[in-house]
C-alpha cells in the first residue's frame, strides 16, 4: 500500500495569497510576476492543483490513499477552505483523507476545529507557524494542540519559511516543536518536508519523541540534500519515522518514488555509505494511516 501524506489542492492560486507551500523553483511550471510588499518583483509558480488534476495524478501513480491538506493564514490572507477540501474527500472517502487548515491566531480557531471534526469529517489539522505568524508555543496554539490530542486529530506542521518574504523563519524552526511534543505526548505530529532547511533538528526530534514523524515531501527535488538527510536518518536509527509524501502539485508521487529508489546511484563507485533499498521501500510503503491513528 502507498499512502501519500502530503498533497495540496486549490481552486485558484489566489487562495494561497503570497504563499508557496512547495518548492517554487521546480522547472517546467507556468510562472507569473508578482511584487513583494517592498515592491521587489518575484517570479511565482502557479501549478494546477484543482481536484481533477489531483485525482488524475493519484490514479496515475497508483496511490492507495492521499492526505489532502487545507490551509488558512490570516497573516498572509490565504485560505484553502475546509469545506472545499471536505467536498473533494467525499468523492472517495476510502481513498482521500482531509486535513483542516486551522489558524490559531483566529478567534474562531477552536470553533473551526470542531466544525472540521464533527461536521466536515476531516481527520487532521495543518498548521504553519512561519506562515501564520505565531510561535509554536503560543498560548492560542496550545489550545489547538490540546483539542487535537483530545479529538485524536494529528497535526502536520508545514515549514513554509523559504521563498516567501513575509514568512517568519524564526517560527519555522523544528526544535520549537519540542515543547509541543513534551506538553502533549499523545498528540501525533508530522513535520512536513522534514522541516527543511533545518533537517538535522527534525531528525533529533524523531529520535526524541515517540509520536513525532516527518514526511519526505519536496526533499527529493534536491538529490544531494536528500541523500545526506536520508543517510543521517538511517544512521541515527529514525528512518522508520519517515513518511511518504509527494508535495503535489509541486512534485508528483511518481517522480518522488523514482527519485527515492534512485538515491544511491549518485554514490556508485565511491566509498560513501548507501541507504539500504529495503529502508527506502519502507518509506514508500509505510502505513501512515495506522501510525497517525486515523480511522476512515
Amino acid at each position: 500500500m502507498i499512502i501519500d501524506c502530503h498533497t495540496h489542492i486549490w481552486q485558484s492560486p489566489d487562495q494561497l495569497g503570497p504563499a508557496d507551500l512547495g518548492d517554487p523553483s521546480r522547472p517546467g511550471r507556468a510562472k507569473s510576476p508578482r511584487l513583494s510588499p517592498t515592491g521587489r518583483p518575484i517570479r511565482r509558480t502557479i501549478p494546477a492543483a484543482d481536484p481533477d488534476h489531483h485525482w488524475h495524478e493519484q490514479e496515475e501513480a497508483s496511490i492507495d490513499k492521499s492526505i489532502v491538506l487545507g490551509f488558512k493564514s490570516r497573516y498572509l490572507k490565504a485560505d484553502i477552505p475546509n469545506h472545499f477540501v471536505a467536498e473533494y474527500v467525499r468523492r472517495a472517502p476510502d481513498r482521500l483523507i482531509g486535513f483542516a487548515g486551522i489558524d490559531p491566531t483566529d478567534a474562531k480557531a477552536l470553533e473551526d476545529l470542531h466544525t472540521a471534526k464533527n461536521e466536515l469529517r476531516l481527520k487532521g489539522v495543518t498548521l504553519s507557524p512561519a506562515n501564520q505568524d505565531f510561535h509554536p508555543g503560543d498560548t492560542r496554539a496550545m489550545k489547538i494542540y490540546e483539542a487535537c490530542e483530545r479529538l485524536g486529530m494529528p497535526i502536520l506542521f508545514h515549514p513554509g519559511a523559504h521563498f516567501i518574504e513575509q514568512s517568519k523563519m524564526e517560527y519555522g524552526r523544528p526544535y520549537l516543536i519540542d515543547e509541543v511534543a513534551r506538553s502533549f505526548p499523545k498528540l501525533k505530529i508530522v513535520i512536513g518536508q522534514l522541516g527543511q532547511p533545518w533537517v538535522e533538528e527534525t531528525i533529533t526530534l524523531l529520535g526524541k519523541h515517540q509520536h513525532v514523524f516527518a514526511d519526505i515531501s519536496g526533499l527529493l527535488t534536491r538529490s544531494w540534500q536528500a541523500y545526506n538527510t536520508l543517510v543521517n536518518a538511517y544512521q541515527y536509527g529514525v528512518i522508520e519515522k519517515l513518511l511518504f509524501g509527494s508535495d503535489f502539485p509541486y512534485t508528483t508521487a511518481s517522480d518522488t518514488i523514482e527519485a527515492l529508489y534512485s538515491l544511491n546511484q549518485m554514490i556508485q563507485g565511491t566509498a560513501l555509505p548507501a541507504v539500504p533499498r529495503e529502508q527506502l521501500r519502507g518509506i514508500v510503503e509505510r502505513d501512515t494511516v495506522s501510525l497517525l491513528g486515523i480511522t476512515l
